[in-house]
């Protein structure tokens, strides 16, 4: 069986469950210890550090001059683009502005009843970073996803890093960096590339926030230089979770769930289901279609790791585990979508009905596809516009206000303890707008 077929009746049940809700990667004190002495050595030594990393984990020898990918070398790539993958590339990429548009937001500002002009002021980041992952795969769709809510909110330069790639072809990374709008592009991977943008160094300048997927190093270094740069999350492995009922086709459940086992052999793909008859016809169709798929053997390794078909009592304990596993794909392949979404609390994006695969959502569909994952949807969000501005609050008092609200901010200083705070208020109270009442 290429993977698990798990019933909640089962008394072995709750050890499964356990196991599948700390799915997913998490950094070891070794990784740890690593990422820290790589973090530390770029802080301070700067290039020096940052090439001698990237000779050491990528083999390849870089200097100032040769880790900037020249822009016509970006503008030449999406230029090389056989027609019809530079017409998807501007498909997505027209559909993913559209869709981030809407996310926009203004400053906004009103006067109380007192007079007190009060508002918040919301302004772009000024420069991002962004990585973008290689390893197993290029994915010239994360660079979209990552780069255009930006420009959309209009943070001033993007600063993309990617890892250098000693004999892959980067013709549609740096064809989609150009087509996003990346303003500097540096061939630069791993936990040294993270330091790199949150610290700067003499090639690469510091950035305001990090964003972008990457492997356990990346996601580690995110998380320890969070607080001296923002960061958009720690992302995980990929995950899916399918909830299907009786009219679920098979096949396209399997075929779903094997679109995210293939990206690594950390990815979660779960089928819930309160069909015994609809659970064994997927797994059916998981051992039909796995042999065929070229990167089986990812995929297999992912299905036996942290895949399951779950045979659930009824809807309600269905209802009760999505929202438990808090999955970053959920698919509602069931008869009355709509009627099961109000139920569902936490997922990083949902797919309503069964035309509407996960893969649609990781491409042209618009929403983006950096999602929350291993449980965090229960508290954080999708990728977006908002990520890449700042609010700043507006307050301007009027006398009228000084006079009425001054003597309760004095009593509430005084409550704490802080006498200036109050002086502050008095020297106003007793002076008027410009004056000089001392002590």
């Amino acid at each position: 069986m290429v993977v698990r077929l798990l019933r909640t009746r089962d008394p072995a049940w709750q050890q499964h469950w356990q196991k599948l809700l700390a799915r997913g990667e998490t950094a070891t004190a070794q990784v740890e210890a690593q990422v820290k002495t790589i973090l530390h050595a770029v802080k301070q030594q700067g290039d020096r550090a940052l090439f001698a990393y990237t000779w050491k984990f990528d083999r390849i020898r870089l200097s100032a001059a040769t880790c900037r990918v020249p822009p016509a070398a970006m503008e030449a790539a999406l230029a090389a683009l056989p027609r019809q993958e530079r017409a998807a590339l501007h498909a997505a990429a027209r559909r993913i502005a559209a869709f981030h548009r809407r996310q926009r937001q203004r400053s906004w500002f009103y006067r109380d009843p007192l007079g007190v002009r009060l508002g918040q002021l919301v302004t772009p980041l000024e420069r991002v970073g962004v990585y973008i992952p290689g390893g197993k795969a290029a994915y010239p769709s994360s660079v979209l996803m990552n780069v255009i809510p930006a420009k959309v909110a209009g943070v001033k330069e993007v600063i993309a890093v990617s890892p250098p790639s000693p004999q892959g072809d980067q013709t549609a990374i740096l064809a989609a960096a150009r087509l996003a709008g990346v303003d500097q592009l540096f061939r630069i991977g791993g936990a040294q590339a993270i330091a790199a943008l949150a610290y700067g160094t003499q090639t690469i300048p510091r950035v305001d926030k990090i964003v972008g997927p990457g492997n356990i190093y990346v996601a580690t270094a995110k998380r320890l230089v969070f607080g001296q740069v923002d960061i958009d999350m720690v992302a995980g492995p990929s995950e899916v979770l399918v909830i299907a009922d009786e009219s679920a086709s098979p096949t396209y459940v399997a075929a779903d769930m094997l679109s995210q086992a293939e990206h690594d052999e950390q990815a979660a793909a779960l089928c819930l289901t309160a069909s015994a008859q609809v659970a064994q016809a997927v797994v059916q169709a998981l051992t039909a279609q796995l042999p065929h798929l070229k990167r089986h053997v990812i995929a297999a390794a992912s299905l036996r790791r942290y895949g399951a078909v779950i045979h659930a009592r009824n809807r309600a304990e269905v209802v009760e585990l999505a929202n438990a596993i808090a999955p970053e794909h959920l698919e509602l392949a069931v008869q009355d979508p709509q009627a099961w979404l109000k139920d569902i609390r936490h997922a990083g994006a949902i797919f309503l009905g069964h035309l509407s695969t996960e893969p649609f959502g990781d491409y042209i569909a618009g929403p983006n596809h950096i999602l929350p994952t291993g449980g965090t949807a229960r508290f954080s969000s999708p990728l977006g516009v908002y990520d890449f501005l700042k609010r700043t609050s507006i307050i301007q008092a009027s006398s009228r206000a000084l006079a009425k609200l001054g003597p309760a901010v004095m009593r509430l200083a005084a409550m704490e303890g802080l006498e200036a705070h109050a002086r502050a208020v008095h020297y106003r109270l007793q002076g008027g707008p410009h004056g000089d009442t001392q002590p």
